[in-house]
């Protein structure tokens, strides 16, 4: 478990508590998943889903992480487990 991370089990959902945010670890949309990380963006022309993809390309060890959880590009949500590693990676939005 890394450092500063606890993992509490609530319901169905595995939930991440880092510095008093909560947000549940269960299947996101990647357009969902993208405007957590940049709610600033527009979601109608796929800015934010862009962006939040241009995240996940640029960090090797995460796209080798997903692709083995079974990830495809042309996938349209994220699974539980594929969250998971992202907030890992990327740190929670």
């Amino acid at each position: 478990m890394r450092k500063g991370l606890s993992y509490v089990r609530k319901n169905v959902y595995l939930c991440v508590k880092k510095k008093g945010n909560n947000m549940k670890i269960r299947p996101y949309t990647k357009s969902e998943l993208a405007m957590a990380y940049a709610p600033d963006l527009s979601p109608t022309n796929h800015s934010a889903l862009n962006r939040l993809m241009s995240w996940i390309k640029g960090n090797r060890k995460l796209l080798e992480k997903l692709q083995e959880s079974g990830y495809r590009t042309n996938q349209h949500y994220f699974t539980s487990l594929q969250v998971r590693l992202i907030f890992e990676y990327l740190g929670e939005p």
